[in-house]
């Protein structure tokens, strides 16, 4: 329990460190509570599967911070839609544990969609902050 819990510490800490937006501004997540480990267990866990669709080109993500999914079959809508549930428990219990109030989603969104785009592989389809979806180069 405790190796998973340092290892989601660091693949969380990983998603924020490279982040310019992450270098103006702190948020910590204080607390692995039990829907935070959830969400960190299930996100590693159809890790392999999402990156596959990135690569088929099937989903993208998005400026929000959240996958998205191109015309699809609705197995693949879930597991996007399962990851971006995942994804929101997290950034609000960085709200909640950093006292962001209502705006801090938004920041937490930004930043994250950021560091998505950053790991992006070459093809990739991706979200610009302007709203245009380009394939990563």
């Amino acid at each position: 329990m405790k190796k998973t819990i340092l290892f989601s510490w660091f693949l969380l800490i990983s998603l924020f460190v490279s982040s310019s937006a992450f270098a103006e501004q702190s948020y910590d997540l204080k607390e692995i509570t039990p829907a935070v480990q959830k969400a960190l267990d299930q996100r590693k866990a159809r890790y392999a599967e999402l990156q596959q669709l990135k690569a088929d080109r099937v989903i993208g993500e998005s400026k929000k911070g959240f996958l998205d999914v191109f015309p699809a079959p609705l197995e693949i809508s879930k597991i996007v839609l399962d990851e971006n549930r995942d994804r929101k428990v997290i950034y609000q219990a960085i709200v909640d544990q950093n006292d962001l109030g209502p705006a801090g989603m938004g920041k937490i969104q930004e930043v994250f969609a950021e560091v998505q785009r950053g790991k992006a592989r070459p093809g990739e389809k991706i979200q610009l902050p302007s709203g245009e979806w380009i394939q990563k180069t």
